[in-house]
């Protein structure tokens, strides 16, 4: 189904939690809001799944409000289904019972519910595990029931609420390729929310980046890192450098370096910049000095110390660095920030 969410507001103990967020997802879309501990993703997603109340705007699934002013329809009614960080699976029921049960609630025959299930089951692959109990599944297996269970109750929108959390960091990879493979064949609308850059990238048709309980930016995942709105974004999406230059006839000129600029059209005058590890090359050009070389498997991580800039660069390179090295440096691009509004 489709979501709109309009000018939504929620404050918990005096303390504003969302504030203003605006949004509308298509039906089928995979929506990734992403953003730091406490900025409030949970929050929303509460909101949308009808397990918080509104305090001010409204939300409509497929058209039809859910909450608003005086409304709030309950999460039962809503046809959307939670993935908690905890996968909130029945110790006491095997994997089959746990997902029949929202169809049994729902007033189903027992047999028709379990075939209905196992239908679920299988097509994330669990149908031999389908007599275990959660205590006897990996947690990548435990994350599988979850989604089963959110197909059995007939969810036409998925909510998950960091799912990979408590996945060991080998095993994330292997489970977005799981989510995402679920999201297509589902077919309905995923809001999955996150702090982790990678699974964002990684899963979303979109990306909303959050921050203090508003949307700073919402755009393709892309756009979101080589384009980024606000410095908070630019700082928080990848690395980079923000750092201050002058504007002119498309190009922007900042310390000894003078380069094309996107976002730079029809300005002029001082801006902010971000450069990031790809615009940079080693070889020819302004002196600098390697500084903070870590090393990631295949590829070095370092920043570029150069005399006139406000702050360090960063590089990657496929060949070693060492720290305190002298190198000479280029800067082949760069993006301006939109100016405030």
């Amino acid at each position: 189904m489709s979501v709109d969410l309009t000018g939504l507001g929620k404050s918990i103990g005096g303390q504003r939690i969302i504030d203003g967020v605006d949004a509308t997802l298509d039906r089928g879309e995979f929506f990734v809001v992403l953003g730091p501990s406490g900025c409030g993703k949970s929050t929303l997603l509460r909101l949308i799944a009808g397990l918080e109340t509104l305090d001010d705007g409204e939300i409509r699934l497929d058209g039809r409000p859910v909450s608003g002013p005086g409304l709030h329809v309950p999460p039962e009614a809503r046809k959307v289904g939670v993935v908690f960080q905890s996968y909130a699976l029945w110790p006491h029921m095997d994997v089959l019972d746990n997902v029949a049960f929202p169809a049994e609630a729902a007033g189903l025959p027992r047999a028709e519910a379990r075939s209905h299930a196992m239908a679920h089951i299988e097509t994330v692959d669990l149908a031999p595990l389908a007599s275990r109990s959660p205590a006897d599944l990996s947690g990548g297996q435990r994350q599988r029931v979850a989604l089963a269970r959110c197909l059995a109750g007939g969810a036409d929108t998925v909510l998950m609420d960091e799912p990979l959390a408590n996945l060991d960091p080998h095993l994330r990879g292997r489970m977005e390729d799981e989510i995402t493979r679920f999201h297509r064949q589902a077919g309905g609308t995923t809001i999955y929310v996150t702090h982790s850059q990678r699974e964002a990238m990684a899963l979303a048709d979109r990306v909303a980046v959050m921050w203090n309980g508003r949307f700073l930016q919402v755009a393709p995942p892309r756009e979101i890192h080589d384009q980024p709105a606000t410095e908070e974004v630019a700082r928080f999406i990848g690395r980079s450098a923000i750092l201050d230059g002058h504007a002119h006839d498309g190009q922007v000129s900042f310390g000894p370096f003078e380069v094309d600029a996107s976002g730079a059209a029809g300005r002029s005058g001082p801006v902010r910049l971000v450069v990031r590890p790809w615009d940079v090359r080693l070889g020819d050009g302004v002196p600098g000095v390697i500084e903070g070389v870590a090393y990631r498997g295949g590829t070095w991580e370092a920043e570029i110390g150069v005399a006139g800039l406000d702050a360090a660069v960063p590089i990657v390179s496929a060949e070693p660095l060492r720290d305190g090295d002298a190198c000479l440096i280029e800067i082949g691009k760069a993006w301006v920030l939109p100016e405030r509004g």
